[in-house]
């Protein structure tokens, strides 16, 4: 008994409708196999699926660009002349725009104004007048930003100005030192005034060598109170 005929209609079930698509292109390709070595036919065949899939088959004698120029040539007309002609008119719409920009730009520049009427001047004024506040807009911008940043700079190094002060140990106050009174006692008189005379102020800096034993004016030691 033979096949029973298939109605031609879509196959509403999509799992069913991909499994005959496959089945299908694949014995079209095998016929046009068959074609092309049995009758030196020049065979292109191009197919999509209703997923998107791209497939192709183009006899080894030619290519799929071949077949599309004989097929030009036979039927007289251009596949790409409509695709030609709307490039041609972007084109065209491109170099209109970029003309306009130029001249626009000349204009704003201080150039080219011989040609426009009064309201376009002043259209072109106000359109100036706009692009300079935006633009000093943008400008103070820049320099509030730049200020706080500046300052956050600042502030962390003084923080960390601080932080070091308080790690090396440094005070504000001067230290003290004192030296033995050869000239004297410290018991009033000269005595105290040469006691007097002989006390000086100093900043200790910790990156210094130690100061003890070191000469301070004079014959006088100089030790740290």
């Amino acid at each position: 008994m033979g096949r029973g005929k298939i109605e031609i209609k879509r196959i509403e079930n999509a799992t069913n409708r991909q499994v005959t698509y496959s089945k299908r292109r694949t014995g079209i390709m095998k016929k046009a196999r068959e074609l092309t070595v049995l009758c030196d036919a020049q065979v292109a065949i191009i197919m999509f699926s209703s997923t998107g899939k791209y497939h192709e088959f183009c006899s080894p004698s030619t290519d799929i660009k071949g077949i599309f120029d004989r097929y030009q040539q036979a039927i007289g007309t251009s596949l790409w002349i409509e695709q030609y002609e709307n490039m041609q008119r972007t084109l065209s719409h491109l170099k209109d725009i970029n003309r306009n920009l130029r001249t626009e730009i000349r204009q704003r520049m201080g150039e080219d104004l011989d040609g426009l009427e009064f309201d376009e001047l002043r259209g072109l004024e106000q359109n100036v007048d706009a692009a300079l506040k935006e633009v000093r807009h943008r400008k103070y911008h820049v320099i509030t930003t730049q200020t706080e940043t500046y300052k956050k700079k600042v502030k962390h190094s003084y923080e960390a100005y601080k932080t070091l002060q308080q790690e090396l140990g440094l005070r504000e106050e001067p230290a003290f030192g004192f030296v033995d009174n050869t000239g004297g006692g410290w018991d009033g008189g000269a005595g105290a005034g040469a006691a007097a005379a002989d006390m000086f102020a100093f900043r200790v800096v910790p990156s210094q060598p130690n100061l003890h034993g070191m000469a301070y004016g004079g014959n006088h030691d100089l030790r740290l109170g």
